[in-house]
């Protein structure tokens, strides 16, 4: 979770970023081992095979899905950035969660930016007529989330739909008509039929064994890689990256946080020329900040680099669909 605030005398504005949870090395590894397709139970009819969720865009620019956790309504921010699911720490006990205990199939505690936070099992969490039994939820502190809201006059969130719900639900993500897909019956084979995707260019995501999602671009010419990242409301690139391409920049009154870390201060960049495979940007305005500590520091000097965060406003504003069974993201130029 990122937040991101402009200070002014005595008043705070606050938007809401949800950021990738970076895992410790071991357990990112045993999750990739031990992934498997989620228990379902279907409440709908037998013959289901995919389930349309309308979403919702909330006013600091992240996409909503209506659930339910044990039975009880819960909004969450779909994030395509967080490799893990997860509830408010304050409503672990309104929905009725239990601590993973220690026969549990999955670690007690996850380490996010470079802290722990419990693991909670749910009973069930309910997406239509998809119902995820004995599910996973990290347990994190989304007070930043709530802060926003409330200033926004909108609800706050209970929780993050992450991609290990994601990727073996084969979802198909819409970012400009606002609907996520999931298969219900894991044993159907291929995509959601009937999608075309005619005028948008196919672009190859890579995955990590955390299970984030990368694009090969270029920023005024040098070739970098961009996390796919729903949770980001804007496209963020990493401030010595920027300042590497000498690009100027021009600072803000407003300063972010990720969970489990400090506040940065935001600056504001114009990219002349940039790309997301073959489709093609001009004048772009990204946001600036330093990413460390939410990007695996190996990754940000890697070659190409991971040059920040592609965010939910390019994903919008091109018809971004992602596509997590065929590990496609599909743009309009």
């Amino acid at each position: 979770m990122f937040t991101l605030s402009r200070i002014s005398g005595s008043t705070k504005i606050a938007a809401v970023l949800l950021a990738t949870a970076v895992l410790a090395p071991s357990i990112a590894e045993a999750q990739q081992r031990n992934r498997r397709a989620p228990v379902v139970h279907r409440n709908g009819p037998q013959h289901a095979q995919f389930q349309a969720l309308p979403l919702e865009r909330s006013a600091q620019n992240h996409l909503l899905v209506r659930a339910f956790i044990n039975g009880r309504p819960a909004l969450l921010g779909v994030d395509s950035g967080a490799p893990v699911s997860a509830v408010s720490i304050n409503r672990v006990r309104y929905f009725g969660l239990a601590a993973a205990g220690p026969d549990a199939e999955v670690p007690s505690r996850l380490r996010i930016n470079g802290r722990y936070a419990p693991v909670m099992v749910a009973r069930g969490l309910r997406l239509g007529s998809l119902n995820l039994v004995e599910k996973p939820l990290v347990a994190l502190d989304l007070s930043g989330s709530s802060t926003a809201a409330k200033m926004m006059k909108e609800q706050a969130i209970d929780g993050i739909l992450g991609a290990d719900v994601l990727f073996p639900t084969h979802a198909l993500l819409d970012c400009r008509n606002q609907v996520l897909i999931l298969k219900v019956d894991p044993s159907v084979q291929g995509g959601v039929p009937g999608m075309d995707f005619s005028g948008l260019s196919g672009i190859p995501m890579h995955v990590t064994p955390g299970d984030n999602l990368y694009v090969d671009g270029t920023v005024n010419g040098k070739r970098a890689k961009l996390m796919v990242d729903t949770g980001a409301f804007g496209t963020l690139l990493h401030q010595p990256f920027v300042r590497r391409m000498k690009i100027p920049t021009r600072d803000t009154q407003y300063v972010s946080a990720g969970v489990n870390m400090k506040h940065r201060g935001v600056q504001l960049a114009m990219i002349s020329r940039m790309s997301i495979g073959s489709v093609q940007m001009r004048s772009k305005q990204v946001g600036v900040i330093d990413l460390e500590g939410l990007i695996r520091k190996g990754m940000l000097d890697a070659s190409p680099p991971v040059a920040g965060l592609l965010g939910a406003e390019i994903l919008q504003d091109h018809s971004g669909i992602i596509d997590f069974r065929t590990k496609t993201l599909y743009l309009r130029n």
